[in-house]
Order: structure tokens, then C-alpha cells, then sequence
């Protein structure tokens, strides 16, 4: 409860502070004649409350249906266009100083006075960062809106792994992951999913976590299209964070009876008789590191044949190098979102070991490979700027 608390309080002071610059710089600054000074005002006033408000109304689901969805289409929404627009405001703000800077320089360099100020000059200048920030901000917004909503990429990555059966060269595996049923993802999104997954026709397809953002009794009618997914091996699924947020136990029991293969620190093998892969799943890399009584990585490779090739399933790829070191020749994860809106990116690849992609890992003098999914749906604002949503199809190769 404490960590909640602080976590709250922290969230709520960036949300007023981001809205309190947004204020100074496009409604004091400009000086905005009556009353349009007083609506802007209440406008983002009204905004910055919202989101909190969305939160809580989801969670207790206390809103009428007519309202249920849209307030949190609104809030969310705004919360992505409020932080495109601070940081083109930013932006426009660091130029402007890096300008001025310039500018006392070449002053002192010259022995001139510097310039006085000028209140008309000073006033144009803000009008014009409000103006040119929101004109981008705008136009970076309907971009993101259509790509965070619009049908999810399919991304074909050539895999090579050395212990892989020759005669299962070019299995294939698709990955969803961070879809987010919610409060603005529903059932038609789920169902275009579904649509463009099977189209792979993928030999096994795998869920890595962050499917939910809600409850079963809330969101099982659109998670039920899940049960369409057709691949000749099965449909696995690990746990992401947000699972645990949404009541973990009643999910996958749920999954389960929609034929979906839970996979809670443990393995599988791929293939036939023949020619076999092992696949394990672990439990959220937050909740694995706590100790939840099902064993994590460990449990989930005990009396493995070190010989045979070894996929893993895993939400977060924080826990890349205990994987490696534990002879994993390639990690299947997701919840970066490969940043989802530029530049959050640039903290996103502050705070884990890869955003998107395949990679190389070496740990201890062993190597592996990790795949990043950019995630195939998205969390909070539906919007997507520089990171389109993604369904792998990822094609193993000796």
C-alpha cells in the first residue's frame, strides 16, 4: 500500500506539473484575450483530472455503459496528445534558449550592450511556440492515432538457432504480445488480431503477457475471439505484469478453458516424435524475482537435456542474461512497446537491455538471442508515434 501511495503521488505531481507548464506556455504566455484565457484555463484543468478519474472510474467500473468507454477514450487520449505537445513545446523552448544564448555571446564578443528586452517582441515569440507546437502536435497525433489503431504490422525475423533439429528448419512461431484489452482495445481489435495471426499459418503461436487490462467478468467476451487462433502446435501464454494487475488466477483459468496453453514456469516440447524443441513460459520477470511458488527460470528448465534447442517465453527481457546463462538460444519478449510514443523511447532504453528487435546476448562466455516485440497493441493513450504495432513471425533456422 505504501509503494502504491507513492507511486500515486508521484504520478499526480508529473501530471499537474506537465499541465502547468503547458498552461504557462500556451495560455499565459500568449496572453490569450477574454475569455478564451479562463476556458483554456478550465479546458486543461478539466483534462488533467480526467485521467485520474478514468483510472479509478475502469477500475470500480462505476460509470453507466454509455460512459464506460468513453471517458477513458478521452482521458487517454489526451494524456498522449499532452505529452506530444509538451514536448514539441520543449523543444521550441530549448531553441528559443539556445538561440538567445547564441545571441548574449556574439553580445559579449563584440562589447555590445546587450539588447534590452522587448515586451512585443517577447509576445510574438511565445504566440509563435504555441502556434507552431500545437500545429505539430496535431499533426503528430492524427500520425500516431492511425498507426496505434490501424491493422498491426507483420514483422517475418529469421532466427538461427545452432541446436535446432534440421529437419524443423523453417518452424515458425507467431507472437502477440502487450495487446491490452481494455478500456479502449475491445473486441473487434482482438478479432483483427486473430484474423491477421492465422493468416500466418505459424506452426505454434505464442502470448507473451499484457494481454488484459481489466477483469474477466468485463472483458471475457472479447477475449474470447482468442479462441479462434489456429496453429498446429497450440497457443501458449505467459504472464506480463498487467495480469497481475487484472486478477492473475482468474485469467489464465479463463485462457485455459478458451484452449490456450498456459505455460507457468515450465516447458513443452515443439515437434513430433521425430524432431522436437523445448519451449518454456516463465511467470512475469517482477513476479518470478519475488518468489511465487512456482519454481521461476529454474523450475522451468529442471532435468532439461542441455543438448536440445531451447526457446523461452518470457514478458520482460530484463531477465535476458539468467536465461543465457541457462542455455536459452533465444528469449521471446515484449513490454517495451519499442517505447510506443518518441521520444518516451529514450527512457525506455534507459530502464532495460533492449527495446525492439533481435538481439545478441552474451553472458559468462555463453551467448543467446533475444526478439523485442514493439508489442501488438498499446497501453494508455491509443497512440503509436515512431513504434507501429507489431505481430512477429518469427522463422527458427539451423
Amino acid at each position: 500500500m505504501g509503494r502504491f501511495a507513492i507511486f500515486l503521488a508521484v504520478a499526480l505531481a508529473v501530471l499537474g506539473g506537465m499541465h502547468f507548464y503547458l498552461w504557462l506556455r500556451l495560455v499565459r504566455d500568449p496572453a490569450l484575450p477574454a475569455p478564451w484565457r479562463a476556458i483554456a484555463t478550465v479546458v486543461l484543468v478539466l483534462l488533467a483530472v480526467s485521467l485520474p478519474i478514468a483510472m479509478f472510474t475502469w477500475r470500480l467500473a462505476i460509470l453507466p455503459p454509455a460512459l464506460s468507454r468513453l471517458v477513458p477514450v478521452v482521458a487517454f487520449t489526451w494524456l498522449g496528445v499532452a505529452f506530444i505537445l509538451f514536448c514539441a513545446v520543449l523543444a521550441l523552448d530549448l531553441v528559443r534558449l539556445a538561440a538567445h544564448g547564441v545571441d548574449l555571446v556574439a553580445d559579449a564578443l563584440r562589447r555590445r550592450p546587450e539588447t534590452p528586452d522587448d515586451p512585443a517582441r517577447r509576445l510574438f515569440v511565445a504566440r509563435a511556440i504555441a502556434g507552431t507546437a500545437t500545429l505539430a502536435a496535431g499533426g503528430a497525433t492524427a500520425f500516431a492515432v492511425r498507426s496505434a489503431t490501424g491493422p498491426a504490422e507483420i514483422t517475418e525475423v529469421p532466427v538461427r538457432l545452432e541446436r535446432l533439429p534440421r529437419a524443423l528448419s523453417g518452424y515458425t512461431l507467431a507472437q502477440i504480445t502487450d495487446l491490452h484489452v481494455g478500456p479502449t482495445i475491445g473486441a473487434r481489435d482482438v478479432r483483427r488480431v486473430v484474423e491477421q495471426t492465422n493468416a500466418l499459418r505459424a506452426d505454434a503461436i505464442a502470448i507473451t503477457g499484457d494481454l488484459v487490462d481489466g477483469r474477466v467478468r468485463d472483458l471475457l467476451p472479447a477475449i474470447a475471439e482468442l479462441q479462434k487462433l489456429r496453429a498446429r502446435h497450440g497457443v501458449f501464454f505467459v504472464t506480463g505484469n498487467h495480469e497481475y494487475y487484472s486478477g492473475a488466477e482468474e485469467w489464465l483459468e479463463a485462457l485455459r478453458a478458451l484452449g490456450v496453453r498456459v505455460l507457468r514456469n515450465e516447458r513443452v516440447r515443439l515437434g513430433d516424435a521425430g524432431a522436437s524443441l523445448d519451449l518454456a513460459g516463465v511467470d512475469d520477470w517482477n513476479v518470478s524475482r519475488q518468489g511465487n511458488g512456482h519454481g521461476g527460470l529454474a523450475g522451468a528448465l529442471a532435468g532439461r537435456d542441455p543438448e536440445r534447442s531451447l526457446v523461452l517465453l518470457a514478458h520482460q527481457p530484463r531477465g535476458v542474461g539468467d536465461a543465457v546463462r541457462s542455455g536459452v538460444e533465444l528469449q521471446i519478449s515484449g513490454h517495451t512497446h519499442g517505447g510506443q510514443i518518441v521520444p518516451f523511447n529514450l527512457l525506455v532504453a534507459a530502464t532495460h537491455p533492449y527495446v525492439k528487435g533481435l538481439h545478441r546476448h552474451e553472458e559468462e562466455g555463453r551467448a543467446g538471442q533475444i526478439f523485442v516485440s514493439r508489442g501488438t497493441g498499446y497501453w494508455g493513450p491509443p497512440l503509436r508515434l515512431g513504434s507501429p504495432p507489431e505481430i512477429a513471425k518469427l522463422v527458427l533456422t539451423t
